[in-house]
């Protein structure tokens, strides 16, 4: 099994991974497949269905899908032109994507929400239809925003997980004990086992120059949270506070006044930071998706910032340790909340910044391998309830606390020799089951838990 640090990883737009960067992904997809085809094209449809219709407004989708059918893509996305876009697109009823001329498409009859039964794929479906002059439809797609950015077809979703076109790699671990194991029989630690993956597929300069850009981006999107205030968009008025604690904070510095336990609060000003980019609509890094987007880089700048020896020459085994175990509980699980909650997304997410954090102090596979477990097995259960849809409450505060648990986990692990109770697999597997049994409207559907008993207007 092979998933690159840079599909766990991806640079991306907010407010969400599965329901605006999906979506807009999917489009462009549609398009290429319109250029590949024989027909003459006059007009597009887009059909959201499941969580994408139930949460589409409050997360986006429709902006992303309408942005993605006329060739915006989360990777180059341009703010300024894209709004441009957008409101041309709104009063003029047309869309030009690149190399198919000009297709009509009106925002208000042509991108339908279903609210009936989901897609039998996955929560998070969507039909993309290419229509003649007649209006009849030629070309038809149905695609699946399977969580972090990850898009697949109807057949590929049928094709398996176990689909990998790309020459083998050293190291395919499958599970974390096989990991464990390989680990041990090569004496490489799980960032070198990953390195070698990547090496292998891309080279080592695309891989080295691909993690600086990561980090690059993931600690600026920090800075630009910890720089602004205002208003988060969508209706509930949430007020950004990165800003006011952060400012709180370095006022405290030197006065010998502060708790220890103030050090959470740099943490969740971090995470927070980056959360409320993502609300706003703003660049982030998928780890693993943007409603999680905080925890890796909240816990990279507590460890860079605040552990005495950190440098940044660790960030890239930080990076490639949190990958390895992303990928594992997106190959054995999910990370994705319309799938199996919030469990699957900032647990995660926590999973990874424990493990990350443990390499980057040295620790053994052994105990990365705890610390995982520790930080995803006090997530399990957690529901994805966003109060009307938008990725702000509870989900900014909830990062927050994702990192300063990560950060526990890690430090517990360290304490240890690596030898504990419950396996990794086992709380991934459990995660899994628990996901499979939660209700539909603890998923990213706002229909239960906080989307229904706070206000939300």
């Amino acid at each position: 099994m092979f998933l690159s640090v840079f599909e766990m990883f991806k640079v991306g737009i907010g407010p969400s991974s599965s329901h605006t960067m999906g979506p807009m992904v999917a489009a462009a997809r549609f398009l290429e497949t319109m250029r590949g085809s024989p027909f003459e094209f006059k007009g597009l449809q887009a059909n959201l269905h499941g969580s994408l219709a139930f949460t589409g407004v409050g997360h986006a989708t429709d902006r992303a899908t309408i942005l993605g059918l006329a060739g915006f893509t989360p990777e180059s996305y341009d703010a300024a032109r894209a709004e441009a876009e957008f409101a041309r697109i709104q009063s003029e009823k047309t869309i030009c994507p690149e190399g198919l001329g000009t297709l009509s498409f009106d925002p208000k009859s042509d991108l339908v929400f279903d609210f009936g039964p989901n897609l039998p794929g996955h929560a998070n479906g969507m039909v993309l239809r290419a229509r003649d002059a007649q209006g009849d439809v030629i070309l038809s797609e149905t695609y699946y925003s399977i969580g972090g950015g990850f898009v697949v077809t109807e057949a590929e979703l049928a094709e398996g997980r176990d689909k990998d076109d790309g020459p083998p790699v050293p190291y395919p671990f499958k599970s974390a004990s096989e990991m464990l194991e390989m680990a041990a029989s090569s004496g490489k630690t799980i960032a070198d086992m990953k390195r070698a993956n990547e090496v292998s597929r891309g080279g080592h300069d695309r891989l080295e120059k691909g993690l600086d850009r990561i980090w690059q981006v993931m600690n600026d999107c920090i800075d630009r949270g910890l720089e602004s205030g205002g208003t988060l968009p969508g209706g509930l008025n949430v007020r950004r506070r990165a800003q006011n604690i952060h400012e709180a904070l370095l006022a405290e510095r030197g006065r010998n006044l502060s708790a220890p336990h103030t050090i959470n609060d740099w943490m969740s000003a971090y995470a927070m930071a980056v959360n409320e980019e993502n609300a706003a609509g703003n660049q982030v890094v998928t780890a693993p998706t943007n409603g999680a987007a905080g925890v890796v880089p909240a816990v990279i700048r507590y460890w860079l910032d605040h552990v005495p020896g950190a440098t940044r020459a660790g960030v890239p085994d930080f990076l490639l340790t949190a990958s390895a175990i992303g990928g594992l509980v997106k190959y054995n699980a999910s990370i994705s909340g319309a799938e199996a909650g919030c469990q699957a997304e900032v647990g995660s997410a926590a999973a990874m910044a424990a493990a990350g954090l443990c390499a980057a102090m040295k620790g053994t596979p052994e105990q990365i391998e705890n610390a995982a477990e520790i930080a995803l097995e006090h997530h399990l259960g957690m529901t994805c309830d966003p109060v009307k849809g938008l990725v702000q409450v509870p989900c900014i505060e909830r990062n927050g606390l994702g990192a300063i648990k990560a950060v526990s986990a890690a430090s517990l692990a360290l304490r240890g020799d690596g030898d504990h109770f419950v396996p990794l697999d086992a709380v991934i597997e459990t995660m899994r089951q628990t996901g499979a049994d939660m209700h539909e409207k603890y998923k990213e559907t706002s229909l239960g838990g906080l989307a229904v008993n706070v206000p939300n207007c």
